[in-house]
């Protein structure tokens, strides 16, 4: 049988790409659902199981097998802190018309712990968690544990951090300098070995948010639900009792022409509502490092007046803290916020004070 030039040529060149392309890997899927996956976090789950979120801090956490790794993730669902085994936590973006994002490649062929943390805020990006693409043959083999210690950080632009990553030139907000990894709530739940959910959103207040904007969208309309609105589904407080609550707002409440008699009433009310559903956890309202001294002082007259009103309630489980005003020398994150190097001396103002409180 004679074979005709056409067909020995394509043969000749299925054989030379066949020698020079390297064979594709194969990978499999592990959906979201499976319970090898561990979630922390305020987080809904839909009928599939698949778990979406609007606040940073958000982890899932899973020790696998294999040589690689990549996530799915709706497109444009924002930046992801990732940290496998203990090396070196990196960050990765997760961008426009991209679902799926490498987080490593050419491991050791082991066990693997991976744990991967939403690094900022997700009110806009909606972000979801699909799964993770895995080796062929590999697979989730641990589900890791939380700490038993609990805290829950309720908070602003600072326990987001808003800018951190930022060099104080940038004029307005990025996502890229947002890491809420390096964060003082971040460092301090980490010092003290704990768990914790984060309820925060920049420009957010008790009384009033900054300037005055959106007062339909205060933290005692956001707070009772599970994603930052002021409607849809409402979070099931018995899901997470934290043994320990951080109250950082009173930023924004006292930016602009501001109530001082107003600020107190509705953190009297609100720390009214935070004891309703936890009524075990010690409260410790916090006190910004970005206020004048009128503001700190209008800021520390509310907090006696939540300490004095617990106090007449048999409560006496609420407390005050005060950080150190910013420290332009240390340099400043985007608009004025705290940087990194500021965020890791609040952690070091914060972390003794709350060991001593919780006796931890």
């Amino acid at each position: 049988m004679k074979i005709s030039k056409k067909i020995r040529v394509a043969a000749i060149a299925a054989f030379i790409s066949s020698a020079v392309t390297p064979a594709v890997a194969q990978e499999q899927f592990i959906p979201a659902n499976d319970p090898l996956y561990t979630y922390m976090g305020r987080i809904s789950y839909d009928d599939d199981g698949i778990p979406s979120w609007t606040y940073p801090g958000v982890q899932i956490q899973t020790v696998f097998t294999g040589t690689s790794v990549a996530m799915r993730t709706n497109e444009d669902s924002g930046f992801y802190v990732v940290q496998i085994d203990d090396d070196e936590p990196f960050k990765v973006e997760c961008g426009k018309k991209e679902e799926r994002t490498q987080l490593a490649s050419n491991l050791a062929d082991t066990r693997h712990r991976l744990t991967i943390t939403y690094a900022i805020e997700g009110h806009a990006k909606k972000p979801k968690f699909y799964g993770l693409y895995l080796d062929d043959g590999a697979a989730l083999v641990e589900k890791p544990q939380l700490p038993e210690r609990k805290i829950e950080f309720i908070g602003n632009s600072i326990t987001c951090g808003y800018g951190n990553e930022g060099n104080g030139k940038e004029k307005t907000f990025y996502y890229r300098c947002q890491n809420f990894c390096k964060t003082y709530a971040a460092i301090t739940a980490q010092r003290l070995n704990a768990q914790y959910h984060v309820v925060a959103r920049s420009g957010i207040g008790v009384y009033r948010n900054y300037m005055g904007k959106i007062p339909d969208q205060l933290m005692k309309f956001i707070y009772p639900h599970t994603k930052y609105s002021t409607k849809g589904e409402l979070w099931d407080f018995s899901k997470y009792q934290p043994h320990l609550v951080c109250l950082a707002l009173g930023t924004n409440d006292t930016t602009g022409s501001y109530s001082a008699d107003g600020l107190a009433d509705a953190f009297v009310l609100f720390v009214r509502t935070l004891r309703d559903y936890y009524p075990e956890a010690r409260i410790v309202m916090l006190i910004g490092p970005m206020m004048s001294e009128k503001r700190r002082a209008d800021l520390r007259r509310a907090h006696q007046a939540v300490i004095d009103d617990g106090k007449e309630r048999g409560d006496n489980a609420i407390f005050s803290f005060e950080f150190s005003e910013s420290d332009k020398a240390m340099g400043m994150g985007s608009q004025g916020h705290p940087n990194v190097a500021h965020h890791q001396v609040m952690a070091d103002e914060l972390t003794p004070y709350l060991q001593q409180l919780m006796n931890w």
